[in-house]
């Protein structure tokens, strides 16, 4: 039954949102969301009634629900501050406020979808993540585990074009069409399956589709104990890429290999730990080091789980008070990830991303840069985390066509928000203030807990003279960082000699903190 309010139209059976006659993108969260809220208009809707609809109860971050809630505001044009449409009630909830009639059919044409990304001219593949048949939903993370493990053998594969964890993983928990999948993320093979973990053994089943035709191009079930899970998903790999080019050199195959701790203890634990350090928040960092510190008491050369040690000390240094002590240990744990992951892209993605930062030795940040980008040239990881030292650095183009690089690898992705914003801050220092708004904007948008992005916002439109929108972001900003200030914050980072005063400069218009 389509709902009608104002000039928008939302068809559940057709999963479309329209204004008029024009079809409105919308990710597949943000429309059960808004369908969600329509439904129960009558109600205010809690925070748990979300997550239990939209996220059949799954651990999600208020970053995350605030992300895709002002995704849906957007798509209808409300916004926070207006709740035109969509009101949030003060500790309670969020409330449908719009006038909704309901029709059987929906009286403006039918137009074709807008068309979706482009197919890569090499192979290309999504992930999807692995249904959990064990019955019990704390296991999630093992079947998260085991996908995210996959992707990254996958991308190890040169001529591979892979889509990143954090854009597959949209589609968790949802009944989907396999086409509507390779329209969406741009890809013509889509990899499904699920993990039963029973004791000390686990099954996996994995199925490799054609998302063109939705034709079966290999499938296989595996029984294995779990002393086996490493060389399991290589397996699973090898047979995935095998089944894509069955001519595949031998010295290919060897690629999807990398280095693995040798407890699975310190796999779980690190697994445990990566929602809390993903929140790019100081309280969240400090949540997950715990376990990530568990993990290195086991298996002290676990170069992933010393990058996110790295990147969750860095997160404590940049916005939790600026401490010596965590800065020393960002740099420790970054450091000790190149010397044990020479083999793993992502290990070296966080490192080269604190040493950037936070040593502000860019040479060497580059070189761990490349070296993840020679293992995956599909991490879109180094892209994401990459951009920002760079845009610091004062490469305001290299940092733009990087942020493109991650969003075209992981288009669904809720870290969006860090390319976004950076495209941003580039446009910013090649002096394209409006570009560099509406960037900034979206940046906000995906993530308005991340307090940076509203410092990157304050700055354009400041050097617009919109300068009561540009105190507002920085009270934003502030109100997420009390410690901010200007100088801490741009030696913390080490802004380039060459953009440290066009930045400062207009973050002091905007009303920051000297």
């Amino acid at each position: 039954m389509p709902y009608l309010f104002e000039n928008f139209a939302l068809d559940g059976d057709r999963r479309e949102l329209r204004r008029g006659n024009d079809l409105i993108s919308v990710e597949p969260q943000v429309f059960d969301l808004l369908q969600y809220l329509i439904r129960n208009r009558e109600r205010v809707v809690s925070k748990d009634d979300l997550v239990d609809a939209v996220w059949q109860g799954r651990i999600v971050s208020d970053a995350t629900l605030a992300s895709r809630i002002n995704a849906a505001r957007n798509a209808l044009r409300d916004s926070g501050e207006e709740q035109r449409l969509i009101r949030t009630i003060l500790r309670r909830g969020l409330r449908f406020v719009g006038t909704v009639r309901e029709e059987a059919e929906v009286t403006a044409p039918v137009e074709k979808p807008k068309p979706g990304l482009g197919i890569p001219a090499r192979p290309s593949i999504a992930v999807l993540p692995f249904v959990n048949l064990s019955g019990d939903p704390e296991q999630d993370y093992f079947a998260d585990g085991m996908v995210e493990d996959i992707i990254t053998g996958l991308s190890r594969i040169r001529w591979l074009f892979v889509i990143a964890r954090n854009s597959s993983f949209t589609y968790k928990g949802r009944a989907v069409d396999v086409k509507q999948v390779g329209h969406e993320l741009g890809v013509r093979y889509v990899l499904e399956g699920s993990v039963r973990k029973v004791g000390t053994r686990v099954r996996i089943t994995g199925q490799l589709i054609d998302a063109e035709d939705g034709s079966h191009l290999w499938a296989e079930r595996y029984d294995r104990e779990l002393t086996d899970v490493f060389a399991l998903q290589d397996e699973i790999t090898v047979s995935v890429v095998a089944a894509i080019e069955p001519n595949l050199r031998r010295a290919e195959i060897e690629r999807v290999r990398r280095d693995r701790p040798n407890s699975l203890d310190a796999y779980d634990l690190l697994l445990r730990a990566l929602p809390d350090v993903y929140t790019f928040m100081p309280q969240g960092a400090a949540k997950g080091l715990p376990l990530l510190d568990q993990a290195l008491a086991i298996e002290p050369t676990y170069a992933l789980a010393r990058g996110f040690a790295a990147w969750a000390h860095q997160t404590l240094f940049v916005r939790g008070g600026l401490q010596p002590e965590n800065r020393e240990k960002s740099i420790r744990h970054a450091h000790a990830a190149i010397e044990h992951g020479s083999g793993d892209a992502m290990a070296l993605a966080l490192a080269g991303f604190t040493i950037g930062l936070v040593e502000h030795d860019r040479r060497l940040a580059d070189e761990a840069f490349a070296q993840a980008l020679a293992l995956s040239a599909s991490c879109a990881f180094v892209y994401v985390f990459g951009c920002v030292p760079v845009a610091y650095g004062g490469d305001a183009a290299r940092a733009i066509d990087w942020c493109e690089q991650a969003m075209r690898l992981s288009p669904l992705d809720a870290m969006s928000c860090v390319p976004q914003g950076i495209i941003g801050f580039g446009n910013f220092l090649s002096g394209r203030h409006e570009q560099a708004v509406m960037a900034g904007r979206r940046a906000v948008e995906l993530n308005p807990g991340f307090s940076i992005l509203h410092g990157w916002l304050a700055a354009p439109l400041a050097r617009l003279g919109r300068l009561d929108e540009a105190k507002a972001a920085a009270t934003r900003l502030l109100s997420l960082d009390p410690h901010f200030t200007i100088g801490r914050w741009s030696a913390a980072v080490g802004l380039a000699p060459d953009i440290i005063d066009d930045v400062t400069d207009a973050m002091r218009m905007a009303g920051l903190p000297e």
